[in-house]
C-alpha cells in the first residue's frame, strides 16, 4: 500500500471509533489521541482495527510510534515492508 492508502486505512479505523473526528483540522504532527480525545480503550480499538485491516500485529511496545498521524502512517509503511 502507498501512503495515501495507508492514510485512508488509518482514517477509517479512527472514524469507526470516533465518528466525530475532524480530519480537516487535524494537525498531522501533533498528538493524535489528544486532538481526537481518544481514551486508552478507543486507542486500543483503533490498533485492533488497523490489525484487522492490514493483517499484521502492532505490539504494545510500538504504540508510542503511533503518537501522531504522520508517525502512524510512517510506522504502518515500515511494518508492511518485509
Amino acid at each position: 500500500m502507498n501512503d495515501t492508502e495507508l492514510k485512508d486505512v488509518l482514517i477509517k479505523a479512527i472514524s469507526d471509533i470516533a465518528p466525530e473526528a475532524d480530519f480537516e483540522t487535524l494537525d498531522p504532527d501533533d498528538e493524535l489521541r489528544e486532538q481526537l480525545d481518544l481514551d486508552s480503550m478507543d486507542f486500543l480499538n483503533v490498533v485492533i482495527a488497523l490489525h484487522e485491516a492490514l493483517g499484521f500485529d502492532i505490539p504494545e511496545t510500538d504504540y508510542p510510534r503511533l503518537f501522531t498521524f504522520n508517525a502512524a502512517v510512517g510506522y504502518l509503511r515500515e511494518k508492511q515492508t518485509p
